[in-house]
Order: structure tokens, then sequence, then C-alpha cells
């Protein structure tokens, strides 16, 4: 059954990814706004719910491990496979003005994240500060979002778009929820520790609607959608997820993460950043270094087990 239940998961993350990019593509043409800040709001952040579901049911379970493995494992995925795939599609161009923005929030987030989880324990205070740091960013980006140019897709009705947009996106949001539940449900019968869990399966099953629509939009052309869709999942992830999380109920850091992972989330981010500013684009070797950086640390992980 839990075999099965990665299957469907998968096959359903395909299909919903499929949608939330065609509706968000056609928003933003109707409305000429930048698919990168499409990306960043609409679908980097909806694409990110799973996380956040998955994260509160973690906590409130008693699986600290899961739920902050599921944060720090998922933005290493988002920036390693999935951006790193993404480029492989094809290269991505930055624009230097968006990026200088949304950039300094993910690399700030990112600190702010590294600080907390130091602390061994990630309380109230510190969630209801991420939370109201994710709002002035939402709202910032939302209200200086520069119009871009229109993306060459089919005309479609505004209520058709945002139909394939929600329609996508719940369909994704039930589909990872159905492929995690396999998966646990596989790692626990091998006897992986929880924090591996968290960091490894919980975490990849999660990102695959940014995996799923980010390959997806490369392959449409909207390189654009794709890049912001990882920038802002991350911040989301961050700010958001885990904010919201410990909200609900603080957290105590697995010493692995504090030691290993969070690290190497923050030298994944810093590569994103270099890699980025460098000509303004991610080019298919970068794509390709960042997909080895993944398959390095997922080896480390398997080898230390």
């Amino acid at each position: 059954m839990d075999y099965l239940l990665v299957v469907v998961g998968l096959l359903g993350l395909i299909l919903g990814g499929e949608g939330l990019v065609r509706g968000a593509v056609a928003i933003a043409a109707r409305y000429k706004v930048s698919p990168l800040v499409i990306g960043v709001t609409l679908v980097g952040f909806g694409t990110s719910m799973p996380e956040l579901v998955t994260s509160l049911q973690a906590a409130l379970s008693g699986s600290p491990g899961i739920a902050v493995g599921n944060v720090v494992g998922s933005n290493i995925a988002n920036i390693l496979l999935i951006l790193g795939c993404a480029a492989l599609l094809a290269p991505i161009v930055v624009k230097a003005n968006e990026f200088r923005r949304d950039g300094v929030v993910l690399m700030g987030a990112t600190l702010l994240c590294l600080g907390a989880v130091q602390l061994g324990e990630v309380g109230r205070v510190i969630g209801g500060c991420f939370v109201i740091l994710l709002l002035g960013y939402l709202v910032f980006t939302l209200l200086k979002g520069e119009a871009g140019e229109e993306p060459e897709v089919a005309p479609m009705p505004i209520t058709h778009a945002i139909l394939f947009m929600v329609g996508g996106l719940a369909v994704t949001i039930f589909a990872a929820r159905l492929m995690v539940g396999g998966a646990v449900g596989i790692a626990e019968a091998l006897g992986v520790s929880e924090a591996v869990i968290g960091l490894t399966i919980v975490a990849i099953g999660t990102s695959m609607p940014e995996f799923i629509t980010s390959v997806i939009a490369a392959r449409k052309g909207q390189v654009a959608l794709a890049f912001g869709n990882v920038v802002g999942s991350n911040i989301f992830n961050i700010l958001g997820i885990l904010g919201i999380t410990v909200l609900v109920k603080p957290l105590v850091v697995p010493p692995q993460i504090m030691g290993f992972d969070i690290w190497v989330m923050l030298a994944a981010t810093v590569a994103l950043c270099v890699f980025a500013v460098s000509g303004w684009r991610l080019t298919r070797t970068e794509g390709a270094f960042l997909v080895g950086g993944y398959g390095a640390y997922l080896t480390y992980l398997v080898a230390t087990l």
C-alpha cells in the first residue's frame, strides 16, 4: 500500500503542477505581471503548502526531527535538486532588479534560520517574528512588483485561469500528502531515524510540487517562474512554515541538523546567490554542479546512517 501511495502521489503531482503553472502564467499574462513576482508569491507560496501541513502534523505528533528536517531538507532540495534540474533543462536568466530584492530576503531569512536553529529550541517569539517578516515581505513584493512582458501563451478567461491554478494547487497538496505518507511508511519499515526521514523522504516528497512546477515551467520556457518558485518557496519555508509551526508548538532542534544540515542549507543558498549574480543567469553547467552537490549530500546522509 505504501508503494502504491507513492506512485499515485507522483502522478497527481505531475497533473497538479501542470494545472498550477498554466493558471499562474495565464494570470501573469492577463495582468502583465512579472512571472518572477507570480513565482515568488502565488506559485512559490502555494507549492509550499505540503511542507506546512507536514511540519504542523509532525510537531503536533511530537516529531520535531521531521518538522525541522522538513524545512531544512526542503530548502536544500529546492536549490540543489529542483533549481539544478530546471537549469539543466534551460539556462535561467535572472532579472537583476528583482533578485536584488528577493535574493537579499532569501539570504536574510536563511541567516535568521541558522541563528534560530543554533539556539537548540525555536520558540513562539521567534515564530511570531518570522511570520511578521513574511507578511511584510509579501506586501512589499506585491506593491513593488514591476510589470513584465506578457508571456507568449494562449489567451484564457480569468475564471478558467483561477480554476486551473486553484485546482492544480489542491491536487498537488493532496498528492504530496499521499506520497509523503507512503514514503514515511516505507522509511519507518526500514528503521531509518526521524531526522533522516525529515531531511530526505519527507523533504523530497513535500518538495515534489516545486520540482514538478519548476520543471514544467522550464520546459514551457517560463524560466523566471521556475526560478521565482524556488526563491519564494525557500523564503516561505523558513518564515512561514517554521514560523507558523513553532507558534503552534515550540520545537527542539535535533543535534544532527544543528551541526551539519543547517550549514548545508546555508552553503546551497550562498551558491544560488553567487550563480545568480554571476552574469545574471544560471547556466547548465551551474545546474549540473547543483545537482551533483545534492547527490553528494544524499550520499553522505546514507553513509552516516
